[in-house]
């Protein structure tokens, strides 16, 4: 029998085609996944560690432009809690919290705009056009992609005001589905403009929870995936007694948790409840600090997180118009706005009190 040296020509080839058989084994794994989300919208809430640790950040953008090459029709939704503390600390602002929400004046609105929308959308629009003139940066103010209505704090029971702190009311999604048929990533930074006519006062805008912006946008667009990045790997199955992450609930099995969740936990995991019920096909929470969580996530049928689906399985929907290739783009923290709230006692780090663990269906 003859023996192939890596040293000789005939060896080297051998071990490429070694070493390359893998990818292509992942590759052909995705088939059937990507055949079956070409032209579809989906919706992914950057936050977490992925927001401030350059590897993840790096990673993700790497796995938002791979859906975008893949045929899918990403639009990515980001708040900035850390960033925006470490900005009033500079400045010698205070940062102030009533009942886990950021008590938002005029002048910490101002820092709000100018991070969110000045400096942490504009790294992330950075990232994603290093391979191209992909991604566009745009807030909820534009177009009047979002509008809000003042929101308050309870405490004790008592309604508090927190300043321009607001709950969205509306989404005009015109802007990002036209950025979307002209083949970009929309990147929206979660502020919303004032339903009020009269509300001049600190701009007219208020600062909302990313997590309820993304999923209302989603739910606008009628999105095929809404995906939630956190640091956490998902809701937990008996916390602390087990550290079994729940791989899938439906729609009425998360309304049964859902008041019994970590306070931090609520927004997303009302985010995921919203927008299934709201046409959304699937809503996944998963763990923000794995490097390449969405492509896990998605790619397999176990996935790496939470995975939140209709009660009854929805029909097929229609294959998008947009499907057809074209020749420069794939065609056809908290329930504050912007920071974490600690987790309700006994509740774990997914806040999750405790139910039977539910295998995902490949087809969800």
């Amino acid at each position: 029998m003859t023996v192939l040296s890596p040293l000789t020509p005939t060896g080297l080839a051998a071990a490429r085609k070694h070493t390359a058989l893998p990818k292509a084994d992942a590759l052909v794994e995705a088939l059937p996944w990507l055949a079956r989300h070409r032209g579809r919208t989906v919706v992914v809430k950057f936050g977490g560690n992925a927001m401030v640790d350059d590897r993840l950040k790096a990673s993700f953008a790497e796995d938002v432009l791979f859906l975008y090459h893949a045929g899918l029709r990403p639009v990515v939704v980001h708040g900035g809690g850390p960033q925006i503390s470490r900005q009033l600390d500079r400045l010698g602002l205070e940062s102030r919290f009533t009942a886990g929400l950021r008590v938002t004046c005029d002048e910490t609105m101002d820092v709000v705009r100018m991070v969110l929308a000045g400096q942490v959308q504009r790294e992330l629009v950075g990232l994603l056009n290093r391979h191209g003139p992909h991604a566009v940066g745009l807030t909820g103010e534009d177009a009047r992609l979002m509008t809000a209505g003042k929101a308050y704090a309870r405490v004790d029971g008592e309604q508090v005001d927190i300043g321009r702190v607001g709950e969205i009311t509306e989404v005009d999604a015109g802007v990002v589905r036209a950025l979307l048929d002209d083949g970009r990533i929309p990147v929206v930074s979660s502020i919303a403009r004032s339903g009020e006519p009269s509300d001049a006062e600190g701009g007219g805008v208020f600062n909302v929870n990313a997590d309820t912006a993304a999923a209302a946008l989603a739910t606008a667009l009628d999105a095929e995936i809404l995906m939630f990045l956190t640091d956490v790997e998902g809701l937990y199955r008996d916390w602390p007694h087990s550290d079994e992450v729940i791989s899938r609930l439906t729609v009425t099995e998360l309304a049964a948790l859902l008041p019994g969740l970590a306070s931090g936990m609520i927004p997303k995991m009302r985010g995921c409840l919203d927008a299934v019920a709201g046409g959304v096909r699937s809503a996944r929470v998963i763990d923000g600090r794995v490097r390449h969580a969405v492509l896990l996530e998605i790619l397999a049928d176990d996935g790496i997180g939470t995975m939140v689906v209709p009660d009854d399985p929805a029909p097929a929907r229609p294959r998008p118009a947009a499907d057809a290739p074209c020749a420069d783009a794939p065609a056809p923290d908290a329930p504050t706005p912007d920071a974490p709230a600690p987790a309700a006692p006994g509740t774990g780090p997914g806040g999750e009190g405790g139910t039977a663990v539910m295998r995902r269906e490949a087809a969800a």
